[in-house]
């Protein structure tokens, strides 16, 4: 007798980070890295969080932002989905204005930079596998 037939799982993406991303990321409290690491394992398998939202002034390059809503703070992460085999995380931080919503200039700026510079690297990524 044959074992039943299962759906083949999805093979993730592996997550690159840009930058201090990372070490930005490792700071968040315990349950904003939990929701956002959540999100990133949706992107890796190629599913969009509903917690994952398009980021305004990017168009249509695939960058997405999570806000979490943690004992009083806001914090913010940004990666993109523009590339077909790696998850590139661009940006990690506090929101520290409480008047405004939108992302400030300095911070889009930074993440149009990081998205740059995670172009070159997968670019080269790809060339050393």
């Amino acid at each position: 007798m044959r074992p039943p037939r299962t759906s083949p799982q999805p093979v993730p993406k592996p997550v690159r980070w840009v930058a201090s991303s990372k070490d930005d990321l490792s700071a968040f409290p315990n349950d904003v890295k939990t929701r956002v690491g959540g999100a990133l394992w949706d992107a890796q398998i190629g599913l969009k969080s509903s917690t994952a939202k398009p980021l305004k002034g990017f168009g249509h390059a695939g960058v997405l932002e999570v806000v979490v809503d943690f004992d009083g703070n806001t914090f913010r992460t940004v990666y993109t989905v523009r590339f077909s085999k790696a998850v590139y995380v661009l940006h990690a931080f506090q929101k520290k204005s409480r008047r405004a919503i939108a992302t400030p200039k300095g911070e889009l700026d930074l993440i149009g930079a990081r998205l740059a510079r995670a172009r070159e690297d997968y670019e080269a990524w790809l060339k050393g596998r």
